[in-house]
């Protein structure tokens, strides 16, 4: 078996937090969480990451990013491309909104040809997490046997606004049911979600995806396959703002029994910047991890 790949999401456009929340410093030395990420997933044992960009901002990762990981970490970039879509979809007038995190996977499809673990480039995950995703793709991996780490729907949330999750359903340690929920918030020690102007509490426990999944390549041919199926229809209904997500596309094949996804849990709390205000938290969270000696001051000395 090949040795697994880390990929990232990278290609966002930031629309909530005002910027190009992929490479905004953070640390101490300017880095951002993205540069953690796959400092953890280095310690994991990865040792090749691929970073999904949008392929004008490609310079910009250059500077910010590359030429420190490449002290550590093989690098290659792959594009999210408007226009590497189905035959017969024509893009609509004036849209720049990219078209999802499916359609971002499939961005990877001739870079990545043996197990890979992928996650978003804003998350913030832990450590743990890069161990039992890492240790799965060595280990059991196989076609149609995939996986994914989630994480208590309270331990993901923002103080600062709402946030979209796909909150899972699982039997035995699988999954059974997946679905995007959006507008979820805050309300003291609970999670609650907007539903037909009423806020409405999620199940104490719930456990959600933060897009932190362990594929092999076999995703691609069946992802493709959705979005084949999703897109021009989409594209008729919401021209400017239609989008297919990964656990939307994950949902659909463990619905089908397409596939398993094994539910791996991480003992670590993940957090992240959804919003801009949600920076100076996240900034002081990684600074006392170096105060505590969790991360070095430099990251690839």
């Amino acid at each position: 078996m090949k040795k697994p790949v880390l990929v990232i999401l990278a290609a966002g456009m930031g629309s909530r937090y005002g910027g190009m929340k992929q490479i905004d410093g953070v640390g101490s030395h300017g880095e951002p969480i993205i540069e953690f990420s796959i400092f953890d997933a280095h310690e994991a044992g990865f040792e090749k990451v691929v970073l999904i960009i949008r392929r004008e901002h490609e310079e910009l990762f250059r500077k910010a990013l590359t030429d420190r990981i490449s002290k550590g970490m093989e690098v290659a970039f792959a594009y999210q491309d408007m226009t590497d879509i189905p035959e017969g979809v024509v893009i609509p007038e004036g849209r720049e909104k990219p078209w999802g995190t499916t359609h971002a996977l499939l961005a990877c499809r001739n870079v990545v040809d043996g197990p890979f673990a992928i996650i978003n480039a804003d998350d913030f995950y832990g450590k743990d997490a890069y161990k039992v995703i890492y240790k799965y793709l060595s280990e059991e991996v196989s076609d149609d046997n995939y996986a994914m780490v989630g994480y208590k729907c309270t331990n993901t949330l923002t103080e600062n606004g709402t946030v979209t999750r796909g909150v899972c359903e699982t039997k035995d340690g699988y999954l059974t049911h997946i679905v995007e929920i959006q507008k979820i918030a805050k309300q003291g020690d609970k999670a609650v979600y907007e539903k037909d102007g009423e806020w409405v509490e999620l199940e104490d426990g719930a456990l959600v995806s933060m897009n932190f999944w362990g594929f092999t390549p076999k995703i691609f041919e069946e992802c493709g396959e959705i979005l084949a199926k999703y897109l021009p229809e989409a594209v008729k209904e919401n021209p400017m703002k239609c989008e297919h997500v990964i656990p939307t596309a994950v949902g659909d094949l463990v619905a089908k029994n397409v596939c398993k996804v094994k539910v791996l849990s991480s003992k670590d709390r993940w957090f992240g910047v959804t919003y801009k205000e949600d920076k100076p938290d996240v900034v002081a969270k990684i600074q006392a991890m170096k105060d505590e000696g969790i991360y070095p001051d430099i990251l690839w000395e």
